[in-house]
């Protein structure tokens, strides 16, 4: 089959999902043709220039406050009209009109480009299955939102408020039309299901060709954090924090031997610092900026613990997250921590697997790291007896064939 997939980023930016998704369709004789918005980021440059990709340039300004004023005003064209969307569509209809497509992707973090992926399959008559990466009610306030506001607080609270209310009704008018809805979590899905009672379950997962175990002995125990942190109320690391405090001040750890790194970007360091701010572990802790996606995999398995961020699961806070970097610590065999437990789907995901622990308490937290601390002080490296079969279900490649299958039984379907 010939695919289009239109997306809100894709390789070299960040963008695994879409990204191994093509890599696995190509390998299965599939041809997905990609038309994706630009972003400046070659996080996953390994994976780019090996699908047909068209990019949609929206943001060339240069320098701080000329950038500011620019994404301001894309931000007021394309709320008031679809500016972005129209400008894809375009895109969109020059790619279908060449023919041979039997069927339209869209993914996305919130809801562009969603609305241009309808308007395509409308006009051209083709099957849409609609795949949501993230969506805007799993998360604790607003960090959906890509660039703070900063006019007036109250003025911020009811712009934002109305800018929810029109992300979540435009993604909803698509996906009650869509033929499948995909999405990442348990939670998800039963959150699409009152728009879309076709809605199933994809997961974000690993590159088996890439994430698998392998066993080096290193001369310190390391903590390894990777990805960002867009607000402490998603991603509170305290738990840890907590139980490092302990651990020293008992004397079993050393910063010599013992370190907590973090492969983080700026923003994100600023928020870890300003919580361990209370606590005695500075002397503990390594802030190492973003490396490259395709530098990762070693990385993770010259760790002793691979650390989670998460919290837990309310009515008004975080929901639903299982991100990629999950699923990539579970490939390579080392204990996960996860703090805080969601006390949901997270958990319950590492507990199948026997990949490590959700922790609830700092109690927890203590008890896990002495457990693997010993275990590296004895051996020279960590491991956990994983349920291999659990985490299989979690490649890239199986996934490529659960989005193939959904576009076949359309297929089956539409020649009834």
């Amino acid at each position: 089959m010939k695919i289009l997939i239109i997306c809100d980023m894709f390789p070299p930016a960040f963008g695994p999902r879409m990204g191994y998704l093509c890599k696995y369709m190509k390998q299965a004789g599939w041809e997905p043709v990609v038309l994706s918005e630009y972003i400046n980021d070659n996080t996953f440059a390994f994976l780019a220039q090996k699908t047909d990709t068209i990019f949609v340039r929206y943001y060339t300004a240069q320098g701080k406050w000329a950038r500011r004023i620019e994404w301001m005003s894309i931000f007021i064209r394309d709320f008031f009209f679809h500016y972005k969307d129209k400008r894809m569509v375009r895109e969109a209809f020059a790619l279908l009109e060449k023919g041979g497509f039997e069927g339209i992707l869209c993914s996305t973090y919130r809801t562009f480009p969603l609305p241009a992926a309808l308007m395509a399959a409308r006009k051209f008559d083709l099957p849409l299955i609609a795949d949501l990466r993230d969506i805007v009610e799993e998360y604790a306030t607003d960090e959906y939102i890509s660039h703070p506001l900063h006019t007036f607080r109250w003025l911020d609270k009811k712009i934002t408020n109305i800018f929810r209310h029109r992300l979540i009704s435009d993604r909803n008018n698509v996906l009650t039309k869509a033929d499948f809805v995909t999405t990442v979590s348990p939670w998800h899905v039963e959150t699409m299901k009152k728009y879309n009672p076709q809605t199933k379950l994809i997961y974000n997962g690993y590159d088996p060709e890439l994430f698998f175990p392998e066993k080096y002995r290193t001369d310190r125990f390391v903590i390894t954090y990777t990805g960002r942190l867009l607000s402490l109320a998603i991603r509170d690391p305290k738990l840890l924090f907590e139980a490092m405090e302990r651990l020293d001040k008992e004397g079993l750890i050393t910063p010599e031997t013992f370190r907590l790194q973090w492969y983080v970007d700026d923003d994100s360091e600023k928020m870890i610092k300003e919580a361990d701010s209370n606590y005695a572990i500075a002397p503990y802790m390594d802030f190492l900026g973003y490396v490259p996606a395709s530098e990762i995999p070693e990385i993770l398995n010259r760790s002793s613990v691979l650390l989670q961020l998460a919290n837990k699961t309310t009515e008004s806070g975080p929901k639903g997250f299982m991100t990629t970097k999950l699923f990539e610590a579970m490939a390579v065999e080392k204990p996960l921590l996860c703090v805080r437990s969601d006390e949901d789907c997270l958990e319950q995901t590492i507990q199948l697997t026997h990949t490590g622990v959700a922790a609830r308490t700092a109690d927890m937290v203590y008890d896990f790291l002495c457990y693997h601390y010993t275990q590296w002080k004895k051996e020279g490296y960590t491991s956990v007896c994983v349920n291999r079969e659990a985490i299989e279900q979690f490649s890239r490649k199986k996934q490529a064939e659960q989005f193939m299958t959904l576009f076949n039984e359309i297929r089956m379907r539409r020649h009834e």
